[in-house]
């Protein structure tokens, strides 16, 4: 499949809010919620993606013709591209009624594995979401992130036990989600961690823990001290905190504060290969990108999935060719400009 047929295909079943757009910069969406929009009137979304884009690449040809090797190590895995699917629940409320949660997981989660890359997965209210993803996980062996939201102690112990009986090689928390609507007001009180109880969840979960919406070099370096082994810089796609800045504006002093003693991800308007060499350019290990993996599985099931990650891997081998990296390690800060 060619990206034009799965965006075709995808518009007649993404619903009204997702438009399936050719570039996912979050304004024809902006603040629709439910849907992928962001809160607010939409500026951080779209501050994401327009971030990206001011960062330029430095192109370089002088040097030794060797092939691009784009393969990357996370937590004794390997890996063919250093971009993994992001983590998105109730897409049948968000992207439109084609599938629930369990279908959903099944096609992206294998589909990500024949690629070779990894999914992270969603969470939500209904406990059907994180089992069903789990389950996924578990079936595509192990080959997967399960996240789980900052509910109550309780909550988050059981879903921790579907996490560890899917033998999934990692596990998350999107602690940001502290600022979705649906968390407020639980009983018990779900919603932000302190560094302590976000100590003993990463303890309960006896797997390498990740911990994503982080924006701050403050916000890093406690999650370094509850023990996370990883971090991802994310305002959760600019859906839970209008203003904040991109991903892309703070990402370098984060990477630079606890980079080496932990590994570091971002997402956020990341959507070309591109986009993924200036991230690693700036000190992340990896990124995260969702919207376009959705309109991919709504699009072309399997075959969407299967082009894009193609794309964005071309993308990518192509820029550090023109770049003079031939590995990802030797991707360096001087091969990109920014303002």
């Amino acid at each position: 499949m060619t990206q034009e047929e799965v965006l075709t295909q995808a518009r007649t079943c993404l619903g009204s809010y997702c438009k399936g757009c050719k570039v996912c910069d979050g304004r024809a969406c902006r603040n629709q919620i439910p849907g992928p929009g962001a809160k607010g009137v939409g500026d951080t979304a779209i501050r994401n993606y327009d971030k990206w884009k001011e960062i330029r690449v430095q192109m370089d040809t002088i040097c030794e013709n060797r092939p691009a090797d784009t393969s990357c190590r996370l937590f004794g895995q390997t890996f063919a591209y250093p971009f993994f699917a992001g983590p998105v629940g109730a897409v049948n409320l968000h992207y439109g009624e084609k599938y629930d949660d369990a279908a959903y997981n099944d096609i992206l989660v294998s589909a990500c594995a024949k690629a070779g890359i990894a999914a992270f997965t969603g969470d939500g209210v209904n406990p059907e979401v994180m089992r069903a993803a789990t389950e996924a996980v578990k079936n595509a062996g192990g080959m997967g992130v399960p996240v789980i939201k900052p509910w109550n102690r309780e909550t988050v112990q059981e879903k921790l036990e579907l996490v560890v009986a899917s033998g999934a090689f990692a596990a998350a928390m999107d602690i940001d989600a502290a600022g979705l609507p649906f968390l407020k007001n639980m009983t018990p009180p779900a919603g932000s961690k302190t560094t302590e109880e976000l100590a003993q969840i990463i303890h309960d979960a006896g797997v390498p823990f990740i911990v994503k919406g982080v924006m701050t070099v403050k916000g890093a370096l406690k999650a370094k001290e509850a023990g996370a082994a990883a971090i991802v810089v994310s305002n959760h796609g600019g859906r839970v905190l209008d203003q904040c800045p991109a991903t892309a504006e703070v990402l370098e002093e984060i990477a630079k504060a606890v980079g080496g003693s932990m590994k570091v991800l971002v997402d956020g308007g990341i959507r070309t290969g591109t986009d993924v060499f200036k991230a690693l350019a700036l000190g992340a290990d990896g990124v995260l990108i969702c919207r376009p993996f959705v309109t991919a599985v709504y699009g072309g099931e399997e075959a969407g999935v299967a082009e894009l990650i193609g794309r964005l891997g071309a993308e990518l081998s192509d820029t550090m060719a023109m770049c003079g990296a031939s590995s990802l390690a030797e991707i360096s800060r001087d091969m990109v400009w920014k303002p």
